[in-house]
């Protein structure tokens, strides 16, 4: 009789702990359904430790005193799982409310990315060429010293040498390297193709430069060569200055001033009239009146040897655009070191 007593208070108590929840207060429902579940349903709940007691009962009693605990546990578990699916719903209903879309109000328009300014003046640079029937093709970043110095008139004890700060591969003896130009591509190129060649080659290079606004360890060049019968100067010329008319306006002169580069005899450095003043003298040009846009010459007959192509039939040139700098005059940028930030109130000027 006292342990009927027992059962039936736990019973009770388990009855009067559920009206107790607060369900107005939603968000903590499913927490208080989870105690009120370990507290009756758990190991150490009260109506598993009455089973306990069975080896005391009477082997005659123990029948009538199982199904006795059994009727109360399932009584107990009926009552707490049906108020826990009525506590789901009240949580479903609450998220959905809180979750709703209000249909009538405007859309967000998907916001459409861009094209990096670089990637813009690349493919400007590189549609021009193609339209001329040049073959644009690729090389390694990390590069030979023979393709990117030897091949190029650049021996070891070579002067020109002392101007390149180059990142040399620690563990490669010497031998491999960051590219620090894109005229390593034009070796391979002679190597394996037979002139007539008309080839470009743009991609990223690598100096151990400081960072400031008109330098950077890593920026970005486009070399061009072309290898044939009877090229000369005059066709190098004509094609660079159809070049910064494309890139600049029809109004823009070209002046070439003799300069030197290893892998080109004679060689050239090429200025474009300073966009922002025509030519007149200003702040961007220094009063000059003219800007720096790239190098260029006629291949060296010692390059076009070391690639087995012989300079008593074929002559070409070559030339060397920096991309960062044709991108900093289009666009109007100051600072080369902005091109590389990924700072989004930059990049989204460019959509």
């Amino acid at each position: 009789m006292e342990m009927e007593k027992e059962i039936s208070a736990i019973v009770t108590d388990a009855e009067n702990a559920v009206r107790a929840v607060d369900v107005k207060d939603v968000e903590t429902l499913p927490h208080r359904v989870d105690d009120l579940k370990a507290k009756y349903f758990g190991k150490n709940s009260e109506i598993n430790n009455i089973y306990r007691l069975m080896k005391d009962v009477a082997p005659v009693d123990r029948p009538a005193f199982g199904k006795l605990v059994n009727d109360a546990k399932r009584q107990i578990e009926d009552r707490i799982l049906s108020f826990q699916a009525s506590c789901d719903e009240l949580v479903l209903r609450f998220r959905l409310s809180a979750e709703q879309i209000d249909i009538t109000l405007p859309g967000r328009g998907a916001v459409k990315g861009a094209l990096h300014p670089l990637t813009l003046t690349r493919n400007l640079l590189t549609d021009y060429f193609i339209s001329l029937g040049f073959e644009v093709t690729d090389g390694p970043e990390i590069e030979t010293d023979y393709y990117n110095f030897e091949a190029l008139n650049t021996p070891a004890d070579h002067p020109a040498r002392d101007a390149q700060d180059t990142f040399y591969i620690e563990g490669g003896e010497g031998k491999f390297l960051l590219r620090s130009q894109t005229s390593a591509a034009q070796i391979r190129v002679m190597e394996n193709k037979k002139p007539p060649i008309k080839m470009i080659s743009p991609g990223r290079v690598y100096r151990a430069d400081e960072v400031d606004a008109t330098h950077s360890p890593v920026f970005h060049q486009l070399e061009g060569l072309v290898v044939d019968k009877g090229i000369t100067m005059c066709d190098l010329k004509g094609i660079l200055d159809a070049l910064a008319k494309r890139l600049f306006g029809e109004s823009v002169k070209t002046r070439f001033r003799p300069s030197f580069f290893p892998f080109t005899e004679p060689s050239v450095e090429v200025d474009a009239s300073c966009v922002k003043c025509g030519g007149a003298g200003c702040k961007a040009c220094r009063g000059a009146g003219w800007i720096e846009v790239l190098g260029a010459g006629m291949v060296n007959r010692a390059v076009l040897r070391n690639c087995g192509i012989d300079p008593a039939v074929y002559s070409g040139f070559a030339f060397g655009v920096g991309i960062d700098r044709i991108t900093n005059l289009l666009y109007g940028i100051n600072d080369m070191r902005v091109l590389f930030e990924n700072d989004v109130r930059f990049l989204k000027q460019f959509r």
